[in-house]
């Protein structure tokens, strides 16, 4: 194996990740950049690219090298991923021409969703992409674009995601993964892996999307100017990348069809890779890492952001503590919750606290605590939260054992591992045992490691299996299974009893 350093950067929703590591996998020095990200008003979310995303590309490589001491010139291949399908139009030079639009956590663009499901019809989109249009779909936003700031939109030469933006950045070339690319439906063919506008020309032009190709695929080499700003060396190789779920599950082995990756970050994302596409209109449908491979997604638009919302909203004593030196707030939280019994005594939240992406694809819906009684603590309400998302999970794996694709095992990463209340009510409600890896270090270590598979350091994806250290087991608790299926019944009732109030309340407030 050729000796020498791998890079990736991860770009997430409240925080980059940079990780160095050696050709066997050890990970040479980890870096973490926090950012913020910008709400605008209700159903509307956006991150400014050069501070957040090139921003903290560039100060993460800068932390790296320096850190390490690794000279630039020994860093072989350098990958990049990021949250998923935004919308950023840019000039001919890759300079922002408006703050990025954020993936399914930004609603803005419902009516523009139902306009071209009214235009061209729901089924003959679902055929087309395989998939339903929805919060996570770039094709509307960027029919957004053009209504609503249409100076905007005839300046910009294309429309990016932030990974496509960060290779466009490092190369001068404007490229993206397949599998991102198929979120600009309905712009994209899922059965021929290309762009068409078959469907609709007034979207934009096919020629002002990023060109794909698959994640490994080497895009471009690191620029003059782009190794002037990151401290990289000139001419470093620079893969295509990827969206940061697909990266995670890389990270940890999922590469084989049958394998699911329950990501628990601040959107929780449950992938399941499989050898040919298999479509439901509750799910996502796309491309995987390499030809001949794809998968299901199903994706929460709120998970660990709102476990963060509570921590920050709820548990602002605990917060201050934490700031003055004291103990971990979300540590804090997690012992209240552990005191109180599972099914947190008859209290349910619906974890729509932006929408909702898979399986209701629904951007009116609104989070909801319900049940709530004077005997009700914190530790009830953070607890209640964790199950919500859990049911939300199961909700999900529902409509994908649906599939009739065999599932050989689930693989747990991200964050949210670290809570093990979050965890056990996951595999409990779902009634599936998790594989947890040791160590997890994230979407960066795929993309150190898809970098190297670029570059020609490794024979296969499944080379990856070589990086992973230990690994436990989260088994279900049986004795939750009877209590759990009933409240799941009493979940499902809430939002199809109670979704034409949350979206009357929508529309009153936007």
């Amino acid at each position: 194996m050729s000796k020498g350093y791998l890079l990736g950067i991860d770009i997430g929703t409240y925080e980059s990740k940079g990780v160095l590591t050696d050709m066997e996998g050890k990970v040479v020095s980890v870096q973490v950049c926090p950012h913020t990200i910008i709400i605008p008003r209700q159903g509307l979310a956006e991150h400014d690219p050069e501070k957040v995303w090139w921003g903290d590309f560039c100060t993460l490589t800068h932390k790296l090298i320096e850190v390490t001491g690794i000279k630039p010139s020994e860093i072989l291949g350098v990958g990049a991923s990021a949250i998923g399908a935004c919308v950023l139009p840019v000039d001919k030079d890759a300079n922002p021409l408006r703050n990025g639009i954020l993936y399914g956590v930004d609603t803005r663009a419902y009516a523009e969703i139902n306009e071209l499901n009214d235009r061209i019809g729901k089924e003959k989109i679902f055929n087309f992409s395989g998939m339903d249009l929805s919060a996570q779909s770039a094709g509307p936003k960027i029919l957004w674009l053009k209504k609503n700031e249409p100076e905007v939109y005839k300046k910009a030469y294309k429309f990016l995601t932030a990974s496509s933006f960060l290779v466009a950045r490092l190369t001068g070339n404007f490229r993206i993964d397949h599998m991102t690319a198929g979120f600009t439906m309905p712009l994209y063919d899922l059965k021929k892996n290309c762009y068409s506008d078959e469907l609709t020309k007034d979207i934009c032009e096919i020629g002002r999307l990023p060109e794909p190709g698959w994640c490994p695929d080497i895009a471009g080499k690191v620029t003059k100017k782009a190794a002037a700003e990151t401290g990289l060396a000139e001419g470093t190789p620079v893969i295509v990348g990827a969206v940061d779920a697909v990266s995670e599950a890389v990270s940890v082995g999922v590469t084989n069809p049958g394998q699911v990756m329950m990501m628990y970050g601040s959107t929780i994302i449950v992938l399941l890779v499989l050898d040919k596409p298999v479509t439901d209109t509750q799910l996502w449908c796309n491309p995987y890492i390499l030809p001949g491979t794809y998968c299901s997604i199903a994706g929460m638009a709120t998970s660990g952001s709102l476990t963060r919302w509570f921590r920050d909203q709820v548990g602002k004593d605990l917060v201050a503590a934490e700031t003055a030196g004291g103990a971990n707030a979300y540590g804090e939280l997690v012992k209240e919750a552990q005191a109180i019994p599972a099914g947190a005594e008859g209290l349910l939240v619906l974890p729509y606290f932006s929408g909702e992406r898979t399986p209701i694809n629904d951007p009116r819906a609104r989070g909801m605590y319900f049940g709530l009684t004077l005997a009700h603590s914190r530790g009830h309400m953070f607890r209640a939260a964790v199950e919500g998302i859990g049911h939300s999970v199961r909700h999900n794996f529902d409509f994908m054992r649906g599939l009739n694709a065999k599932i050989t095992e689930v693989v747990a990463v991200g964050g949210g591992t670290k809570n093990p209340i979050w965890l056990q009510a996951t595999s409990d409600i779902c009634k599936i045992a998790q594989q947890v890896p040791a160590v997890t270090f994230g979407a960066s270590y795929g993309d150190a490691f898809m970098a190297g598979l670029g570059v020609g350091a490794f024979k296969s994806a499944q080379d990856v299996k070589s990086w992973m250290k230990d690994i436990r087991t989260v088994e279900p608790n049986t004795s939750t299974y009877e209590m759990y299926d009933k409240y799941h019944t009493i979940y499902k009732e809430l939002y199809k009893r109670n979704s034409d109030l949350m979206h009357e309340v929508y529309d009153m407030v936007g």
